[in-house]
């Protein structure tokens, strides 16, 4: 006998249909019965320094609207900015201007697709610059950022990702702090991120963080490993966790991140609605690895979807 159907909304990140066009992976995701979209803006997935954006985000936001999908703007590209360095630069390197610019547009695309959320994150700090250096750039940074979100009328949600300076909710914390804790800053957690690094069981996490999210992002982990896993392949167990995120009253997306499995995309987002409509079942059986390790291991570097490196010492409209 099931219980009442669990209310949370699960959507999957188009950075793991890197290999369809953006309207092919659209129609699978919805295809499939997922309710919403974590768009990446990239180079091949609505480009935001290409001509004609306002004419292709307004398509984008018709066919969002035709086939039922919410959505959530990621920042996550990979060579967007710099084709020889991923990820850079970042708002702690000398020059941010370009981030700056990428983050600004991702904000005003995000108002014109009616956004629940724009997702960002820090990035690593370049050899031989200081911890106080390197939070001076990153809080200038994200105050100008949530500047325009205010002007916007978009809702922030900045995520810690092991390896980078704000790598875990201590230091997203921190830097809410700094910012003077604005209404617009909300957090983007990782489910996995949690099992890698945290130092408490997921689950504790997840509520810990409930009042502040505004984007969730899920796949599964190992302790120590930051490497993106389909569900089943780690270590999480996952009815504890969604059984707490359901229960905390958050009602945004909850988005499946495996951009690493663009090659079988079709089938691995199929198979991910599967496991977490099981897992999100009331009476889903708990109990696993998860509650075992609450000792925080430093993450191995490797070489999927995002900075795998150890984590540092240092805790509105589209033109």
């Amino acid at each position: 006998m099931t219980g009442t159907p669990s209310p949370l909304r699960f959507g999957y990140g188009t950075n793991g249909f890197g290999d369809h066009r953006l309207t092919d992976a659209l129609q699978i995701i919805a295809d499939l019965g997922y309710q919403g979209v974590a768009l990446t803006l990239d180079h091949h997935h609505l480009d935001p320094f290409a001509p004609g954006l306002a004419r292709r985000t307004a398509a984008v936001a018709d066919l969002l609207r035709e086939l039922g999908l919410a959505v959530v703007v990621e920042t996550g590209a990979r060579y967007l900015l710099d084709p020889r360095r991923k990820h850079r630069p970042t708002l702690l390197d000398d020059d941010p201007a370009s981030r700056l610019a990428y983050l600004r547009l991702a904000v005003e695309v995000g108002a014109d697709l009616g956004a629940e959320a724009v997702s960002c994150w820090s990035g690593t700090p370049e050899p031989g610059t200081d911890p106080a250096t390197a939070w001076r750039r990153l809080t200038e940074g994200c105050t100008e950022l949530v500047a325009a979100a205010e002007r916007a009328e978009v809702v922030l949600g900045f995520e810690p990702e092991p390896g980078m300076l704000v790598a875990d909710l201590a230091d997203w914390h921190e830097l809410r702090r700094r910012l003077g804790a604005p209404e617009r800053f909300g957090l983007t957690l990782d489910i996995g991120h949690c099992r890698c690094l945290e130092p408490d069981p997921v689950p504790d996490c997840v509520a810990a963080a409930a009042p502040y999210l505004v984007h969730v992002q899920i796949e599964d982990m190992r302790r120590g490993v930051h490497e993106h896993l389909e569900f089943g392949a780690g270590e999480i167990d996952f009815p504890p966790v969604l059984e707490v995120l359901a229960g905390s009253g958050y009602r945004g997306l909850t988005s499946v991140e495996l951009p690493r499995h663009s090659h079988a995309a079709p089938r691995v987002a199929a198979a991910s609605l599967a496991f977490l409509r099981t897992a999100a079942e009331p009476t889903a059986r708990q109990g696993g690895p998860e509650e075992t390790a609450r000792t925080p291991a430093e993450p191995r570097s490797d070489d999927s979807g995002h900075l795998r490196s150890a984590r540092p010492t240092t805790r509105r409209r589209t033109r």
